[in-house]
């Protein structure tokens, strides 16, 4: 299947991913010859800004084909995870950004650099038209993704860095108000740290098999044990395969005497599963006595 016909769920194109990175390595080498034409290191630093957006795309795009990768008998629930594993390595480089631009904010601050003339703030303009429209190729896919919001809040972070350039270098071009370099960035600094200390938490939820956002475990294990046919319920579990897809294992006590009652209860208890908390995998083993669900249920 070639990327620019391979859609997820939400109907972004692999191509739409392929396009981004491909606009992101144009631009570094755009604004490298920018650098070295302006003699403006401040502009190199910038197009290697951008390379590492254009590595945290690619990352997305190779997680995002591994994941739709069938389960194997090394991975044996499939390879979901890989979206989840690269949101993390994107999210914790987007901490690292946040916290690079404090430290450059304030050091700029005491020690003050003049600005190499209006083509930084010219470059920085065609920047941040290319990373907006970067941005916008992969927005679709943020909205249900992990993986694509992690590699689209970097985009994010980097257009505010090139308006930020923009702003502050004018205020400073024209009026020498060199604060304006300082509160500008903070302000790109504070928006990039809480997106990635907002969504981190998550992340790690998910690669620790926690029981899904949004999912009340004893509302789950209620609902087992109040299915007809059922007397008990322990050793429950409930995670995320990869971020959407929900699994559950458990332990049933059936009321049921043969195979056949045993297939049905079940059968009743995954369409329930299913129905009401979107569960697709269910496993469930049939035992007789064997503890109180209050000792023996395995809380996430």
């Amino acid at each position: 299947m070639g990327a620019g016909h391979s859609h997820d769920a939400e109907g972004m194109s692999d191509g739409r991913l392929v396009a981004a990175v491909a606009v992101n390595v144009l631009l570094t080498v755009a604004q490298i010859i920018g650098g070295v034409v302006s003699g403006s290191l401040s502009l190199i630093a910038d197009a290697l800004h951008n390379l590492n957006d254009a590595a945290s795309l690619a990352l997305a795009l190779v997680a995002r084909r591994l994941g739709r990768r069938p389960p194997d008998k090394l991975m044996t629930f499939g390879y979901g995870q890989a979206e989840v594993v690269a949101a993390l390595v994107n999210l914790t480089t987007l901490v690292i950004v946040g916290l690079y631009l404090v430290y450059e904010a304030i050091a700029r601050f005491l020690d003050p650099q003049p600005i190499q003339g209006w083509i930084i703030v010219i470059v920085a303009g065609v920047a941040l038209v290319i990373d907006v429209a970067t941005a916008l190729m992969v927005r679709a896919g943020a909205k249900h993704s992990l993986n694509i919001k992690a590699a689209f809040l970097h985009n994010i972070s980097d257009a505010l860095a090139s308006l930020g350039v923009i702003v502050a270098g004018t205020l400073i071009l024209l009026y020498d108000l060199y604060v304006a370099d300082l509160v500008v960035t903070l302000v790109i600094a504070a928006y990039v740290l809480y997106q990635g200390f907002s969504l981190l938490p998550r992340t790690i939820r998910l690669l620790m098999g926690a029981t899904p956002d949004g999912l009340n475990f004893d509302e789950v294990v209620a609902a087992i044990r109040a299915t007809k046919g059922v007397s008990d319920v322990h050793h429950v579990h409930v995670w995320n395969l990869g971020e959407h897809a929900r699994a559950l294992e458990a332990h049933i006590e059936p009321e049921a005497q043969s195979i056949k009652e045993l297939e049905v209860v079940t059968a009743r208890i995954k369409a329930m599963l299913k129905k009401r908390f979107g569960i697709q995998h269910a496993t469930l083993e049939a035992c007789s006595g064997g503890g109180k669900a209050e000792d023996h249920v395995g809380l996430v």
